[in-house]
């Protein structure tokens, strides 16, 4: 079979890199003018407080820079000039909104966001990160990067992390309403009193506890299993493919996961370096890097405990729920990790999901028997 453009390796010369690049620094500088423009709405409170403004416009300019270069660099080549007229044209737009000298917006006191710089900062550091990973010791060698459904899942990482606000906000708000009755003003002064080491394990382990009960609930129950079926419609393990997930899935386990910090009254360092710290391992356990990490991997989740999860062999179905701690899987007999091998198929076992992200937001809500196993 002829690998189309998407799945075939990148090389040196023909412009794609190039090509690519530029577009990617292009929209993130739109992306980043849009920031200073409209501050309140489009980034995260917790973090722009932390801004320090000439570091953020010289990096605004240096991605400028990029993608006018490389969008350059293609037609040097005389190779795919239009992916690069595109960067260039993006390139300019950032400029023409205001580039790195864009002024910063008047502030509105905006009841939510949506996280936009969120986004930028982890597609910049995720993308560096795990693709060097994956390049270096990967797992599967002859997968490239973009792989099959690469843009497929980039869709999802998008629309998924662009939403990371709404769903926070939607848990703030919902929490002190629906959990008022959880708190304990004793036990939340003794928790904060606690050191930031000791919150931030206390936190890892019932939130984990929270996601394995949720993460298995998804697939013993059929009506969720059909939700969460979007996840394991993946049939191919890199860091992009942890993201795609049903827009409503998300939405419900940041709720549960985050409700024990909630109910404990965690600092706010503690919480922010787990949600960092979960962000970060999400990548890394879908991803196609191939270290086994030696005794570690019985403490902490690896991407060979966690492609176990997402193999559609049968002696791996409704294994391996824990997000961090495989101990959990231990502790309630769903444990499945061969010192040996890695698993061959990933994805749903029986009929395929459709295809599509509009096809596959609206899969749970149609009629359809039987569903797929994992």
């Amino acid at each position: 079979m002829k690998l189309d453009d998407t799945d075939r390796p990148l090389q040196l010369g023909e412009g794609r890199i190039s090509g690519y690049l530029s577009i990617a620094f292009g929209t993130l500088s739109v992306l980043a003018v849009l920031c200073f423009m409209f501050p309140d709405y489009l980034t995260t409170p917790s973090l722009r407080v932390g801004y320090d403004l000439v570091l953020m416009r010289k990096l605004l300019a240096a991605g400028m820079v990029f993608s006018a270069g490389f969008g350059v660099l293609t037609f040097v080549l005389n190779r795919q000039k239009r992916l690069g007229a595109l960067g260039i044209l993006l390139t300019v737009l950032a400029a023409y909104l205001g580039g790195s000298s864009v002024e910063v917006g008047p502030r509105y006191d905006a009841p939510g966001f949506i996280g936009l710089d969120w986004f930028i900062l982890d597609l910049l550091a995720s993308a560096a990160l795990f693709t060097a990973l994956e390049k270096t010791v990967a797992h599967r060698r002859d997968q490239p990067i973009l792989r099959s459904d690469f843009w497929h899942d980039g869709r999802y990482f998008i629309v998924n992390h662009l939403a990371i606000g709404i769903f926070l906000f939607m848990s703030v708000k919902a929490m002190p309403s629906l959990f008022s009755w959880t708190v304990n003003a004793g036990l939340q002064e003794w928790f904060g009193s606690l050191p930031g080491v000791v919150q931030f394990v206390a936190i890892l382990v019932t939130a984990d506890l929270m996601e394995y009960a949720t993460h298995r609930a998804m697939h013993e129950v059929p009506a969720l299993w059909r939700f969460h079926a979007v996840h394991h419609s993946v049939e191919r393990m890199d860091w992009m493919a942890g993201s795609r997930l049903h827009f409503l899935e998300p939405l419900v386990t940041r709720t549960v996961v985050m409700l024990p910090a909630f109910v404990l009254g965690a600092s706010d360092t503690p919480l922010l370096c787990y949600i960092v710290w979960a962000g970060f391992q999400a990548g890394l356990v879908h991803s196609n890097f191939g270290l086994e990490f030696g005794p570690l991997k019985y403490l902490v989740a690896t991407p060979l405990f966690h492609h176990w999860h997402h193999s559609s062999e049968k002696e791996a179905i409704d294994t391996n729920y824990a997000a961090h701690l495989p101990m959990i899987d231990r502790l309630f007999g769903t444990y499945h990790m061969p010192r040996d091998r890695w698993p061959k198929k990933y994805g749903v076992a029986g009929a395929p999901l459709p295809k599509g992200m509009l096809r596959q937001f609206l899969y749970p809500f149609q009629r359809r028997q039987p569903p797929p196993t994992v």
